[in-house]
Formats: structure tokens, C-alpha cells, sequence
């Protein structure tokens, strides 16, 4: 599998990441295990879990099957801290809070480091500079490799870059961001997007194929075993089961049948190659899914396929984020 740098930084990743939200929740350990000896065999590198992931299961069971099932050399371990279960506050980016979270990682990981750390969320009641530090003291002490954020809006990814970067020496730069991206949800590519660009920082697309919509397996109705069809992942799919997600649904099954493919490899290609993506992170149900996600390194899109594509989902841009060139 090609890698690709990710952001401006010598960290280098396969251009699919494996996510592991199931992990230790719908995902055993017999399945995690298939799952990441097929990642492995196909040339995949980045691992994605967080502290929070079937409640710490996901990490621990990725630590169980580092250095036994697959060397952990071989593998760009991302792990992320800072969610929190608290009915008044979703999110801790407090000293304390993300220093005994990395521990705790690491103890369930049985790995003295982590290649990529990520911030899980923005903390409005913390000040910036403090979750900031907290990045560079990991790395400063060997913790961690590399270091990067989620979930952060526009100004809230530019100005943690920046803030990183007027210190070079002495910060470590954002290497990544990671955000919902995909032919169903571009919202990234308002202010999100060209601030990464800006400022090096790479983009890692979670839930990649519109949280299973893009695979098309919901044109006909909702399969018993989907995500839709779960009383707890429902309200996830729901709001991509729309007239406008449907649509584009429709121009991704046209071109995999123009292309002789899949709807799931033609979504996956499509964002997996848009400009500033490193990695698309795929989840999978099992072993199967994942080989079908991961056959997509053979497949680049024809530039008439992702125009048409560009086209019917394309996000409607008003003031201030249309091109004032325009104007």
C-alpha cells in the first residue's frame, strides 16, 4: 500500500487507516485480530483507536495483539485522549486530565510510546496553550512520536497550529487533524480544509463512507444487520438516509457500475485522493469488509468520474467562505 507523509512532518502512513471504534464493544477479540492480520498483509500501517473506544477495550485489545500477531515496528499506532464521560462536560484538554489519560493508554497499549497523540476534541474551558503543552511535554519525553487533533473547527485547528509553530524548537507541530469527511459531509472544505493546507497540518477522514450510506446498502431499504437498523447507531445514520444523501448515492452506484466496482471503492477512492487527504480511516465489521475496503489501492478515479461526483455533492458555499475572487 502507497504511504504518504503525514502533514509536514517525516511521520509517513499507509493512505488507508484501520479504525478500531468497535473494537472490544461489537468487535472481538478473534475479529480484531482477522482484522488487523488482513490490514497488515495488504500493506496497512496507521492504526486508529482512543482511550474511550468500548470504554479502554479497543486499546487493550490492540495491545494484546502488538508485537504477538504483528511487530509493532510495523505499525503507526494513533491513539487520542480528552473525551470524557461527564453529563456536564464532554471533553477534558486539562493538563492533569490528558497526562494520566496518555498513562493509562500506554499501560492498556503494553507500549512505551505512541506514534501519533491526538487531542480527541476542543476544550472550550481550557485554555489553548495548556492542552498545547501537554502536547509537547509527550513528546518531549518520549511518550509520544508525533502529535495532532480532532474535531477542531477552522479557527480552533489554525490557531493550535499556529500556536505550535511560533515556538519551532520548542513546540511540536500539529502533525494531523482528524475529521468527518466524505461525499455526504463536506463541511470540512469551508474553513477546515484550507487552514490545514495552510499550515501543513494532514487530514485523516473518519467515517470516510458517510457512516456506511456511500456503500449503497441502504438504497433499498435498511439490511437487519446495519448500523441503521441498531437502536444505538441509528441516530448516527440517520441524518445521511435524506433526499440529498440519496442522490448522491445514486451518482456513486452509477459510476461503480460504469467502472465495474463497488459504490464502497469508488466513495473511498473519491476522498481518499481529494487534495490534503493522507488517510482515509475505515471501520469494519469484519475481516471480509475490510479486504473489500482495502482493494481500493488499485482503483483511481477517471477525472470525468470525480467531477460528476464533485458535482452532485457539492456543498452550497455562502459569505464569508465562497471565493471573493468571485464577487
Amino acid at each position: 500500500m502507497e504511504q504518504r507523509h503525514l502533514g509536514r512532518t517525516g511521520l509517513r502512513v499507509s493512505r488507508i487507516g484501520l479504525g478500531t471504534l468497535t473494537w472490544g464493544r461489537d468487535t472481538d477479540e478473534h475479529d480484531a485480530a482477522d482484522q488487523l492480520k488482513v490490514f497488515w498483509d495488504a500493506g496497512g500501517t496507521l492504526v486508529d483507536t482512543a482511550d474511550v473506544y468500548g470504554g479502554g477495550e479497543a486499546e487493550y485489545l490492540l495491545g494484546k495483539l502488538l508485537g504477538g500477531l504483528v511487530p509493532r515496528e510495523d505499525l503507526v499506532v494513533a491513539t487520542k485522549a480528552g473525551s470524557v464521560r461527564d453529563p456536564y462536560r464532554r471533553f477534558n484538554g486539562s493538563r492533569g486530565h490528558l497526562l494520566s489519560a496518555l498513562d493509562a493508554s500506554l499501560e492498556r497499549l503494553g507500549t512505551d510510546y505512541v506514534d501519533l497523540w491526538q487531542v480527541h476534541a476542543f476544550d472550550p474551558v481550557t485554555p489553548l496553550e495548556e492542552t498545547l503543552q501537554v502536547l509537547d511535554l509527550a513528546v518531549s519525553s518520549g511518550r509520544v512520536r508525533y502529535a495532532g487533533v480532532c474535531q477542531f473547527s477552522g479557527w480552533q485547528l489554525a490557531k493550535a497550529a499556529t500556536w505550535q509553530l511560533a515556538a519551532p524548537g520548542t513546540r511540536t507541530r500539529l502533525a494531523g487533524t482528524q475529521m468527518e469527511y466524505s461525499l455526504v459531509q463536506r463541511g470540512v472544505e469551508r474553513e477546515v480544509l484550507p487552514a490545514a493546507l495552510d499550515l501543513g497540518v494532514g487530514l485523516l477522514p473518519s467515517s470516510p463512507l458517510g457512516r456506511g450510506v456511500l456503500t449503497g446498502k441502504y438504497r433499498t431499504g435498511t439490511p437487519a444487520d446495519s448500523r441503521a437498523a441498531s437502536e444505538q447507531l441509528a441516530p448516527f445514520v440517520e441524518p445521511y438516509l435524506d433526499e440529498s444523501a440519496r442522490r448522491i448515492v445514486d451518482a456513486v452506484a452509477t459510476a461503480a457500475e460504469g467502472l465495474a466496482t463497488t459504490p464502497l471503492q469508488v466513495a473511498l477512492a473519491w476522498v481518499r485522493d481529494r487534495p490534503g487527504v493522507v488517510a482515509p480511516i475505515v471501520g469494519a465489521r469484519n475481516a471480509r469488509q475490510l479486504s473489500e475496503a482495502l482493494s481500493v489501492e488499485a482503483l483511481s478515479l477517471p477525472d470525468e468520474i470525480c467531477q460528476a461526483l464533485d458535482d452532485v455533492s457539492a456543498p452550497v458555499h455562502r459569505y464569508p467562505d465562497q471565493d471573493w475572487s468571485t464577487l
